[in-house]
């Protein structure tokens, strides 16, 4: 594992005590490092690595700590570092899919206070925040919500109302996005480029934490949501100009069962016409549950065919954590 600590903010962008109602170093010490291992043959290991680094935030009285889902996906064993130094094992107790939260439970006392998790809804366009990542306030950048709005990620994955920040932070992955009370109010997740009119450079995507508090409990005591788990069609795919292009398949997965190619147009799920991400993810999840059978009307090589694809549950390829 590679030393992340050696850097730091420019003085500029660091939060300074005069400018928020509250105790910066409290709130940054609930930052906590989480790294990962994971085993050569795990299914999210040729694309995540077997060796995973990023930050968590403390949320429970018990240690219960939030991360992001991909750093924790399939892991055998997880140390949680904290701001003072003090090293504990953790359990990987749960991975939701549809939010892309993740939820660590450390095997040792952290003593560390819990960050309070405040709400997303109001939070608008402009909004000063700070998105703080394990290593204390030289880890964290003061930034402002550039917007909110819709994220569509190539892995069957969808945000109704992601907050996009911008300066962005280099190590987002499971940062805390904190607002001006000092509450946790979104997860780090992506790095993307910041389309706005006449911006440059690129911005970060937080999940909103209003997403965690209606699954809370089902994904502490079960590991999973209690619903049923949406169809999966192991599909990587992008959109432009109202078409939605398959960019690969996953392997073993239904697409790739049912003869789905790179390069294919998906024109239509079940009858209804897809012209955008959001649009094909909406009404493949409104077809039924996992497992259900979908008609995949396609473009290949100017021609349309109509295949079936028996989903699938994304959970059943991956490996499970082991109980301690």
């Amino acid at each position: 594992m590679s030393d992340d600590t050696k850097w730091a903010f420019p003085d500029d962008l660091q939060p300074r005590d005069e400018d928020w109602a509250f105790d910066l170093d409290r709130v940054c010490d609930a930052v906590v490092r989480v790294h990962a291992a994971f085993p050569a043959d795990a299914y999210t290991a040729e694309t995540l690595g077997v060796d995973r680094t990023g930050s968590g935030v403390v949320i429970g009285d018990d240690g219960l700590v939030l991360t992001v889902g991909y750093l924790i996906t399939e892991a055998t064993s997880v140390w949680i570092t904290t701001s003072s130094g003090r090293v504990v094992a953790g359990h990987p107790l749960a991975y939701d899919q549809a939010s892309g939260f993740g939820l660590v439970m450390p095997l040792g006392a952290l003593g560390v206070a819990p960050l309070e998790c405040g709400s997303a809804d109001g939070v608008g366009v402009g909004e000063r925040m700070i998105l703080a990542s394990f290593g204390g306030r030289v880890h964290a950048c003061v930034t402002r919500v550039c917007a909110r709005q819709v994220f569509a990620g190539y892995w069957e994955y969808l945000l109704d109302e992601a907050v996009l920040t911008s300066p962005a932070h280099p190590q987002w992955g499971g940062a805390a996005l904190i607002d001006t009370s000092g509450r946790l109010v979104g997860i780090g997740s992506l790095l993307i480029p910041d389309e706005r009119p006449g911006a440059s450079g690129q911005c970060n995507v937080s999940i909103p934490i209003d997403l965690l508090a209606p699954i809370r409990g089902e994904l502490v005591s079960s590991g999973r949501r209690h619903a049923p788990a949406r169809p999966w069609l192991g599909i990587y795919a992008s959109d432009e100009d109202g078409q939605v292009t398959i960019a690969q398949v996953a392997r073993s997965g239904p697409a790739e069962r049912a003869g789905l190619r790179r390069g294919d147009l998906v024109l239509a799920i079940g009858g209804k016409r897809v012209n955008r991400l959001e649009d094909f993810y909406r009404v493949v999840w409104a077809s039924g549950d996992a497992g259900c059978e979908l008609l995949c009307t396609i473009a290949r090589e100017g021609s349309p065919i109509t295949l079936r694809i028996q989903s699938g549950d994304r959970s059943d390829l991956l490996k499970k954590p082991l109980l301690h």
